[in-house]
């Protein structure tokens, strides 16, 4: 909106409060006119001071003085001799005039005066309201990329402006990820260059900013959050096109909104949460990015050494050697082993960076078990395996894939916590909406501390770890597999050296089987 325009609309409106004030004043002379004439009284000039107190606490000093002139005129042409003439002969109308006049001034003057304190009133108690909505967002924030969005979303609320908050430019959040997102390139650079050079930035230019012009004639404030902490980042806000006079209004306000922002943050440690929150990204990216690059690396020379032990075992002149037939088998056992370990990790990497997303089909789980089963075949054959699984048990809408490797990893990890000859338990039900595949041992059974962190990722428990290898991986992974399914694994145990039974729960949906069954009549 443009100066001219602006103007206008203010004259249109100080126009209309002089007609209301006018109008004011004939309604009272009207009534007042008809009081006398059924009472008989002489004058009551006294009453007009009514529109000059309305017109004062509403509209200000102009329009109670127009009151004012209006009530004397309007008693002189109606009430005084000679009558229906401004001629103002009698000195109570002079009095009377300067009486309304006073009244007028003083009460547009404490008029205007209350407004200004009831608004500055109603702005503190909006801005309390913000700052404690903004405390309350930043107690619960999770990482960095919260904390960020709960800062713009205050200043965006409170400003009532476009706002826009960049991290430090090493974040993600950066400058050059909001190109084309309707930010000029002017306050793109600009806030480049504040956010590259925040230490060599003086602290009062950090806090002040810089106004940049953008491509529509719109004017940008481009300043640090804060000028001790870089961690808070940078904020660009548009100011319209505003006035040089109204740009150093609305710095004034920015300042105080952010020194209430800064002073939150502080008191929440905001900045320490930050930083470590940051750490915490980089390290684990540096740590994905390790895993993916080895476990690759490792694939292709093991696939070769596992090919080889392969064929070495199955070589007939080696079919009379036991000791080396046996030293084939151990390399090719221990290969498969670290393959598995390798999978493993390509599994953590996979879930940590993509996240699992399961392709969804119809499937048996007999055949999903039974192909679980058959993959850890070998590592079941020095235990002894009972397996329940009922004829009638419904088809499941999962990712059969997904499914079978968290059996494998929850199947390989009775193993490996049970010893030779020790019976393995695979069992499955229908309850309801739900289908539980339980596998059970007898092997070193869970603690209640255990209990709470065995589906944890990395965590292996202090017990056994000197005497059972293993990444602490595998249940994790089972974990997220059944998850992404829509289920959920549960494990329960009696106690240390009792064994334990990790139960699979997955969503049956019953309602879906009538329209499979039509499906495969046609």
């Amino acid at each position: 909106m443009t100066q001219t325009s602006v103007l206008m609309t203010s004259l249109r409106a100080q126009a209309l409060n002089f007609l209301l004030t006018l109008a004011l004043v004939g309604a009272v002379t009207a009534g007042l006119y008809g009081i006398i004439r059924l009472t008989g009284l002489t004058h009551g000039s006294a009453v007009y001071l009514i529109p000059v107190l309305i017109a004062g606490t509403r509209w200000g000093i102009p329009t109670a003085v127009f009151a004012a002139v209006c009530g004397v005129l309007a008693s002189a042409f109606f009430f005084f001799e000679p009558l229906y003439s401004f001629q103002i002969k009698d000195p109570h109308e002079v009095v009377n005039l300067v009486i309304f006049t006073f009244t007028a001034v003083v009460v547009g003057q404490l008029a205007n005066r209350l407004k200004r304190q009831l608004e500055l009133a109603r702005q503190r108690e909006i801005d309390l309201s913000d700052l404690y909505a903004f405390s309350r967002r930043l107690a619960v924030a999770f990482d960095v990329s919260d904390i960020q969005a709960a800062i713009e979303d205050h200043l965006a609320s409170v400003m009532q402006r476009k706002v826009v908050l960049f991290g430090p430019q090493r974040d993600a959040t950066s400058a050059a990820g909001h190109v084309g997102s309707g930010i000029p390139t002017p306050v793109l650079d600009m806030v480049d260059s504040m956010a590259s050079g925040f230490d060599s930035v003086p602290g009062q230019a950090a806090a002040t900013g810089t106004i940049v012009a953008g491509d529509s004639g719109d004017v940008w404030l481009v300043r640090a959050v804060s000028a001790s902490r870089r961690e808070f980042g940078v904020i660009a806000i548009n100011l319209g096109r505003a006035s040089p006079a109204n740009q150093d209004a609305l710095r004034a306000r920015v300042d105080a909104v952010l020194a209430d922002a800064t002073a939150t943050l502080d008191r929440l440690g905001i900045s320490h949460a930050i930083s470590e929150a940051r750490m915490r990204a980089q390290t684990d990216q540096l740590r994905e990015a390790l895993i993916g690059s080895v476990s690759h690396e490792l694939r292709t020379p093991l696939a070769s050494i596992l090919g080889a032990a392969t064929v070495l075992g199955a070589a007939p002149a080696l079919k009379d050697e036991k000791n080396l037939k046996a030293l084939v088998q151990g390399v090719h056992d221990e290969a498969e082993r670290l393959n598995g370990d390798i999978q493993n990790l390509l599994d953590a990497s996979r879930i940590s960076s993509d996240g699992v997303k399961p392709h969804l089909e119809w499937a048996d789980p007999a055949d999903i078990l039974h192909s679980a089963l058959r993959r850890c075949q070998r590592r079941l054959s020095e235990r002894t395996l009972a397996i329940d699984l009922p004829q009638d048990l419904p088809l499941i809408h999962v990712d059969a894939v997904l499914v079978q490797q968290a059996l494998v990893q929850i199947i390989d990890n009775a193993v490996k916590y049970s010893q030779e000859g020790t019976r393995i338990t695979i069992s499955a039900q229908a309850l309801g909406d739900r289908l539980l595949i339980s596998v059970n041992d007898e092997g070193a059974g869970l603690s209640e501390a255990e209990k709470a962190t065995i589906f944890g990722r990395f965590v292996r428990g202090e017990r056994l770890s000197a005497t059972t290898s293993g990444s602490g991986l595998g249940l994790w992974i089972a974990s997220a597999f059944v998850t992404a399914n829509g289920g959920k694994l549960n494990a329960v145990s009696d106690g240390p050296g009792l064994g334990a039974t990790l139960t699979v729960e997955l969503p049956v949906t019953q309602t879906a089987v009538p329209q499979l069954e039509s499906d495969a009549d046609e």
